[in-house]
């Protein structure tokens, strides 16, 4: 008999983690959890908090929890950095949500950061809603210039590549990088990145390197990267080629090879399930015997038995 795992939740049994009310509380009504790193004030993270809330404020409240012990006291679950930033701001108040358990498990523990191109996106949103670029800088504790490189972020890339790069961890300065790069070597650079899950400045300008000045947008201008002469530049362009070429042998060959390899190993299992081939192998080729056996335990291609 099959039983079935799958449960249902009657109504009314799901509860908020929070009250949908804000609690307003002074600073010493508030008992935090945890010390701080004395490191933790002189961070960049923490400037751009601090930066943040003195010109726009609070934008996620503290989560605080009733103390057992008194009433008039709360513990601090969550917002140390945020409490610390109005401290030093000269705040004696703090709007807070209030937890319905004393567990801090559910808060901010999955950080989505952002990407440079989504970044962009969200300047240039603010900028036509007429907020002005100083004020952007402030808040996220830049210089002006910083913001006007994040503003022009996306000039002279292509759509593909920031299609490709929208939500990769991809640093500003490798922007200034693709753009010496035609379009189609760009997505090239954008795809190989991807591939390898490297989206680094020093990889930006290895592939820089290795691309043919035909390929280059300003194709007459020598190329100049930091720790590379003219030599080995060429020769990185030769391996470079040969390794696209490979690799792109590999793609159109994978489906065969699978097909190929799925077949081989059906064949060598049944003549595996055989007790008289497995005897005689075991007798007089028991190389080849372990050989066959390791394949037919291959879960997949892919697999580090297969490479």
């Amino acid at each position: 008999m099959k039983i079935s795992r799958k449960k249902t939740i009657p109504k009314g049994e799901i509860k908020i983690g929070f009250n949908t009310d804000t609690i307003d509380l002074q600073m010493e009504q508030i008992i935090s959890l945890k010390i701080l790193n004395p490191n933790t004030r002189t961070s960049k993270k923490y400037e751009q908090i601090k930066a943040s809330i003195r010109e726009i404020g609070i934008i996620e409240p503290p989560v605080v929890s009733p103390s057992a012990d008194d009433k008039n006291r709360y513990m601090l679950l969550d917002g140390h950095l945020r409490l610390e930033a109005l401290k030093d701001l000269g705040e004696t108040e703090v709007t807070c949500i209030i937890s319905s358990d004393d567990e801090s498990f559910t808060y901010n523990k999955h950080v989505n950061r952002l990407s440079a191109i989504q970044e962009h996106k969200m300047i240039l949103l603010a900028v036509e809603h007429g907020v002005s670029e100083e004020k952007i800088a402030k808040a996220l504790n830049l210089d002006i210039t910083c913001i006007a490189k994040r503003r022009n972020l996306l000039e002279g890339i292509s759509s593909e590549v920031a299609e490709l790069l929208k939500d990769k961890l991809t640093p500003v300065s490798v922007f200034p990088v693709l753009k010496k790069m035609k379009e189609v070597r760009q997505i090239e650079a954008a795809m190989l990145m991807c591939d390898s899950g490297i989206y680094s400045l020093p990889y930006a300008r290895a592939l820089l390197a290795a691309t043919p000045r035909e390929q280059l947008v300003f194709p007459d201008q020598t190329k100049k990267i930091k720790g590379l002469s003219e030599e080995q530049m060429a020769r990185m362009e030769s391996e470079m080629a040969s390794l696209q070429r490979e690799y792109r042998l590999i793609e159109e060959n994978y489906g065969t090879d699978v097909l190929n390899f799925t077949f081989a190993k059906g064949y060598l299992g049944s003549l595996l399930g055989n007790a008289k081939i497995v005897r005689y192998l075991a007798q007089n080729h028991p190389e080849m015997l372990k050989e066959f056996q390791k394949i037919t335990e291959i879960a997949s291609l892919g697999g580090g038995e297969a490479a």
